[in-house]
């Protein structure tokens, strides 16, 4: 069972001093394509004056980084006075805003993004891996068009939807090692003990 683990862990974990190799082909995996489409749902589900960034991996980054966007994203989800995150504060604090990026996350898992999809604050913030990001919005996306409640907007066909009542055709056996999958991921991802969070995702050594 170790041995098929591996494969999985191998795509996520800490990139401190990747080899520039390693380095990549985790930007191969950042795919400009979606990153227009994310832009669009972006700009079209927070509605109001939100600019589109210039095309490129460093703006989107940018675009996102402060918290503010990811956390009205999550809250145009919600019908009015049912948002997740009741206060978005305008701030240029460097951990203020991300603590926005960390609320996002708790929020967009809250709304059913499965952990695995899920990425870490420094992914964004210090631009580690914004092809985990990329994939968190698409998850968030393909989540909403599934859900059909209204709250949705954009095209349809940006995201696939999710197969209704998956959960329920796993078996036990790949219950079992989802789980432990997780909490290897949960030991490597997050600092193996979470005494040394400030926060979903963060590791204190940023403050």
């Amino acid at each position: 069972e170790a041995a098929q683990m591996k494969p999985a862990m191998a795509n996520r974990g800490p990139s401190y001093g990747l080899s520039r190799e390693v380095q990549e082909k985790i930007e191969q995996k950042y795919d400009p394509d979606l990153e227009q489409r994310l832009v669009d749902w972006i700009v079209a589900q927070c509605g109001g004056n939100l600019e589109k960034p210039q095309p490129g991996k460093q703006n989107f980054q940018t675009w996102l980084m402060d918290g503010t966007i990811l956390c009205r994203l999550i809250n145009s989800l919600y019908p009015r006075g049912k948002e997740p995150i009741k206060k978005i504060a305008e701030t240029q604090m460097a951990f203020k805003q991300m603590e926005k990026i960390s609320q996002f996350l708790q929020a967009a898992e809250a709304y059913g993004v499965t952990t695995t999809d899920i990425f870490q604050t420094v992914d964004l913030w210090e631009g580690k891996d914004l092809a985990a990001v990329q994939r968190t919005l698409m998850a968030l996306g393909s989540l909403a068009v599934t859900k059909d409640d209204g709250q949705y907007k954009g095209d349809r066909d940006w995201f696939h939807r999710k197969a209704q009542g998956y959960r329920r055709e796993f078996t036990e056996e790949q219950l079992r090692q989802g789980q432990s999958l997780i909490s290897l991921q949960m030991g490597s991802n997050r600092g193996a003990s979470q005494a040394g969070m400030t926060g979903y995702g963060m590791h204190r050594q940023i403050m």
